[in-house]
Parts: structure tokens; C-alpha cells; sequence
């Protein structure tokens, strides 16, 4: 039987035939064969420790991260960013397998559970630009999905005030600094976690069980 390593060098060799075959460039090629089954995408909306505490624990989600997008890489520090003038906004990346969520089903969680789409500039008692709420498209695909779906809320009026939700591109995001990372699942009694995001899993079990994972992950 092929073990895992001998599998992997099969894929890419069979990857530069294809590419060759096709007109491909070799590293993309390589690059599609590294990618496997996982897709990324970012979102903010307040304070990235629940959201990052959300995601976690939507089945087919793999990792997620806390960080910084919109600003530039040079003002992503934790303490520069909550100035509000870095353009940054808390954010996180959200790496899932497509054949089991959908980026439709993310931005269900996104809109529905992680956050309140209706805030401008703020969540809950967090308040500031930083805190606004932003879908970072990755690619045309994403946009479209991320438009399509908000046109659709308003159509159905979903929610009882305007949706305030930026649909804008991924310039680059940057990882937060180790102590904000997987911070609700470190801290289930501190209080603001207690009293801001805790409700947020409850519900999210609640009102979506179908896309809830018992187990957060990494």
C-alpha cells in the first residue's frame, strides 16, 4: 500500500504532467496540489476573541486565527490598532473544508450568530472602527457570494435596522499577537467572555445545530 509521503509525491508529479499538458505554470501546479481541501476566509465583527470563539465550533472548520485586516503591516500590534486610526479592523481567518461548510454557511454564522450586522463601528461595548463590521473578500467568488447574501437579508428584511456590513478586498491579513489567540476557550469565566460571547455559542446550538461542532477547533 502507497504510505502517505510516496501519495503526496505521486499527486505532485501528476500535477507537473497536468500542468505541462495544459499550459500551467509548475507552481501553480504545486500550489493546487498544497492547498488540498481547505479554503480560507475573513471576517470581522467586534471583538475578534468571540468570534474566533463562533467560528471554532462550526463543523468543517479546521483553524481559526485571530488578527488584523485593513490596515498595513507595520500598524498591527494589538495597541496601535485599538487606537482606531490604523484602518485595521479584529478580525479573524477562518480555514474550512468546502466539502463539508460552505462559505454561504460561514456567512450565515457571520451574520446570524457571530455578530450583530447592524452596528456601526462598534459591538456591544466595544466601540471604534476597529470594531467594525467587514467581510475581506479573497477572490470575484467570495464577493459575489458576500453581496449576493446581504442583498438577500435586505430583501427579506432580516433585521429590524440597515445592515452596515462592508463587503471590501483582502489586502492582507496579519496574526494577532499569542495571547489574544484562542482566547474564549482559555477563558470561559472571565467575565466579559461570560457575559458577551458565552450566549453567542448558546445560541448558535441552539438556533443552528446543524452547523454546530461540540468540539472547537485549533
Amino acid at each position: 500500500m502507497m504510505n502517505m509521503e510516496s501519495l503526496m509525491k505521486w499527486i505532485l508529479a501528476l500535477s507537473l504532467t497536468v500542468a505541462v499538458l495544459f499550459g500551467m505554470k509548475p507552481i501553480d501546479a504545486f500550489a493546487q496540489a498544497a492547498s488540498g481541501d481547505k479554503d480560507t476566509a475573513v471576517f470581522s465583527g467586534g471583538c475578534f476573541w468571540g468570534v474566533d470563539g463562533v467560528f471554532k465550533h462550526v463543523k468543517g472548520v479546521t483553524n481559526v486565527i485571530s488578527g488584523y485586516a485593513g490596515g498595513a503591516a507595520n500598524t498591527a500590534q494589538y495597541e496601535t490598532v485599538s487606537t482606531g486610526t490604523t484602518g485595521h479592523a479584529e478580525s479573524v481567518k477562518v480555514t474550512y473544508d468546502p466539502s463539508k461548510v460552505s462559505y454561504d454557511d460561514l456567512l450565515k454564522v457571520f451574520f446570524f450568530v457571530a455578530h450583530d450586522p447592524t452596528e456601526l463601528n462598534r459591538q456591544g461595548p466595544d466601540t471604534g472602527t476597529q470594531y467594525r463590521s467587514s467581510i475581506f473578500y479573497e477572490n470575484e467568488a467570495q464577493k459575489k457570494m458576500a453581496d449576493d447574501y446581504i442583498a438577500g437579508l435586505d430583501q427579506k428584511h432580516a433585521f429590524s435596522k440597515p445592515i452596515v456590513t462592508k463587503v471590501v478586498p483582502l489586502t492582507g491579513f496579519y496574526p494577532a499577537e499569542a495571547y489574544h489567540q484562542n482566547y474564549l476557550e482559555l477563558h470561559l469565566d472571565q467575565p466579559y467572555i461570560v457575559f458577551n460571547d458565552l450566549p453567542k455559542l448558546e445560541q448558535f446550538q441552539k438556533d443552528l445545530p446543524g452547523l454546530y461542532q461540540q468540539q472547537a477547533a485549533k
